[in-house]
């Protein structure tokens, strides 16, 4: 099975050599010459010619480390260009008449509460809109190639409800490129909801399938232990990962998230605290405690995935634009916001780009949080399946979650 490790395939001209017709220079002497001295003649243009390709052949080992992918369709080299002189999450976005690029409605796996124009809204400003780099250009989606090169792939999503949008995002996203709609379809027969822990879609034409895992923690929640106090109703294991996360090991690409979930609301509010090794930690904070939560994701990825076969991608957290702290009121803006106040960046941002640094593996953070911060505009806000409750937390689809795909798939198949 092929992988997503750097390609080696780079444009090989080829190079021909003409040898004259007629070798002679009509001297009397030059046609008088013995065979002895034709052979002697032959035997210097062919060292020539063996030479000059050990020269050419010693040239291309040479340079060979800068040549791969050098020829990996018709957007690679424009993105291999510009990829190692920019960071393509510092941009701005732009307009763009192509977006959006598909329809919610006409995709069976866009779950019908971020469909924001099949639930009322009427403005469609907030689906014009691509993420520019301020030095590079993504490349644009061609949905034919990739689904090409996803032939035979397994693509893995593990996290949130966050995780599970651009999970829908990108089989949407790919759908576009399946005349058969009826291939492509959910493997166990469910239906998308957000309460199960496992959701797959297979293509079958491309022996494809894109998974979603339930795990809004990564790390292992379970009961109470013995002798708990009565505040105790659950613990994370903040050592060990999530009991599921043996079923996400066989597969060519791995996409992590985790974090909203990290909030007193649904944590200490609800009686779960922190547990490490055989200790309760009732007075460990929840930054710290993430922080060991993510430690223990390094871990495993580093002791547990083949990363020559895997790559292993980490987003980071999405902000979210809530007018109060209670989250009951949210303005969803008509365009994005000039300023990031201050949501460009994030604790648990920070915690996640720290970890994968310093890991002894590769691992790919995708620093969404600075450009997602802009996208006031593109939440879900009053155009949900659960009226009058408003969201600003999930993204409308299409919306940014595609912006964060097709950076996805640009690190798989066009950067170096």
């Amino acid at each position: 099975m092929t992988t997503f490790n750097r390609s080696k395939s780079f444009n090989k001209k080829v190079l021909g050599v003409v040898s004259p017709r007629n070798l002679s220079c009509g001297s009397p002497r030059a046609n008088r010459s013995s065979p002895v001295s034709r052979w002697y003649m032959l035997l210097v243009v062919v060292g020539s010619i063996v030479s000059f390709f050990i020269a050419i052949g010693g040239g291309c080992i040479y340079v060979l480390p800068t040549l791969t992918q050098a020829f990996q369709g018709s957007a690679m080299s424009k993105f291999n260009d510009s990829i190692g002189y920019c960071n393509v999450f510092d941009g701005i976005w732009v307009v763009d008449d192509g977006y959006p690029l598909y329809n919610a409605s006409e995709c069976p796996f866009a779950e019908r509460g971020f469909n924001c124009l099949g639930n009322g809204r009427k403005d469609g400003d907030y689906l014009k809109w691509r993420w520019k780099p301020d030095n590079c250009s993504i490349p644009r989606l061609d949905v034919h190639t990739i689904l090409e090169r996803f032939r035979n792939k397994r693509v893995v999503f593990v996290g949130d409800s966050m995780s599970r949008t651009q999970w829908e995002s990108l089989i949407c996203l790919l759908m576009e490129g399946v005349k058969d709609k009826k291939s492509v379809y959910e493997v166990n027969g469910n239906r998308i909801t957000k309460q199960i822990r496992f959701l797959g879609v297979r293509f079958s034409t491309f022996n494809l399938t894109i998974e979603f895992f339930r795990s809004v923690f990564l790390v292992r929640h379970g009961r109470m232990p013995r002798l708990a106090p009565k505040r105790v109703k659950s613990v994370l294991r903040l050592d060990k990962l999530d009991d599921i996360s043996s079923q996400w090991i066989d597969s060519d690409v791995l996409i992590f998230n985790t974090g909203q979930w990290w909030v007193p609301g649904k944590l200490f509010e609800t009686g779960c605290y922190f547990q490490v090794g055989n200790s309760v930690k009732l007075g460990m904070s929840i930054p710290t405690a993430y922080k060991i939560a993510v430690d223990t994701w390094a871990l495993w990825v580093q002791n547990t995935i083949d990363t020559n076969r895997t790559r292993v991608f980490f987003r980071t957290f999405e902000p979210y634009h809530w007018s109060d702290k209670s989250h009951k009121f949210c303005n969803v803006t008509r365009h994005p916001m000039s300023e990031t106040g201050g949501r460009d960046r994030n604790l648990f941002s920070d915690t996640v780009l720290e970890v994968v640094k310093n890991m002894k593996v590769p691992v790919t953070a995708l620093q969404i949080t600075s450009m997602s911060a802009f996208r006031s505009d593109a939440h879900v806000g009053m155009w949900n399946d659960n009226l009058p409750v408003p969201d600003c937390s999930h993204w409308c689809l299409p919306g940014v979650p595609d912006m964060w795909n097709e950076i996805l798939l640009s690190f798989l198949f066009y950067q170096p």
